[in-house]
């Protein structure tokens, strides 16, 4: 299999590292959807990251459909609880996390892609706050959770939580103030110090395992 994107996407590295604790083996091609924008459209027309090649050429993209399929390969391996009350909750979760993602990325292509210009301040705040109310339903949910250690294990939850923290934290600090969300804050430093982690830096190197 071979993963397509860059390392600075959250949906890009959350797919890479959950494939790390799945233990699946994959390659990495580190393609910018702007700066290599038609050949990234040669792998996929709709040029989305992250884009998975699967071994008989089949494309999938969605980094949560990405890791269903990872999930199925993976069998009896999983990164989600098999208990339905548990599975209910860390879908909770990680949906907040991916509301905190999705809205950090809309930021960040606000102030970078669009003209000052023409910024639309009530927009602007709008997702501003839909981030920190994410973020601080998350602060309120995590505090009962492990801070991951090395060797303890990891879930989708914790992943998706960590990566969008540490993707917020890279993009966007002055808007979610890191001394707001002590939880957060610690439980990511935590996780980026895992080997999957580390392994899949944010940023545009390429993935070698």
């Amino acid at each position: 299999m071979k993963l397509i994107g860059m390392l600075d996407s959250p949906y890009v590295r959350r797919v890479a590292i959950s494939f790390q604790l799945l233990g699946l083996k994959f390659e990495h091609q580190s393609l910018s959807v702007f700066r290599a924008f038609d050949e990234f459209r040669r792998i996929n027309p709709v040029v989305k990251a992250p884009t998975l090649i699967c071994d008989d050429g089949e494309v999938l993209m969605d980094s949560t459909l990405i890791l269903a399929y990872a999930e199925a390969l993976a069998r009896p391996k999983t990164l989600m609880p098999a208990a339905v009350k548990a599975l209910q909750h860390d879908l909770s979760l990680i949906g907040l996390a991916l509301a905190t993602t999705e809205k950090s990325v809309q930021i960040v292509y606000e102030r970078g892609l669009r003209p000052p210009e023409k910024l639309h301040a009530p927009w602007l705040e709008r997702i501003i706050g839909q981030t920190l109310a994410a973020y601080s339903e998350l602060e309120r949910e995590i505090a009962p959770r492990p801070v991951p250690q090395e060797g303890a294990g990891i879930d989708q939850a914790g992943v998706t939580i960590a990566v969008a923290w540490h993707f917020t934290q890279q993009m966007i600090p002055e808007e979610v103030p890191a001394g707001q969300f002590p939880r957060l804050a610690a439980y990511s430093a935590a996780a980026e110090s895992l080997p999957a982690f580390r392994a899949a830096p944010h940023g545009d190197s390429t993935y070698r395992g």
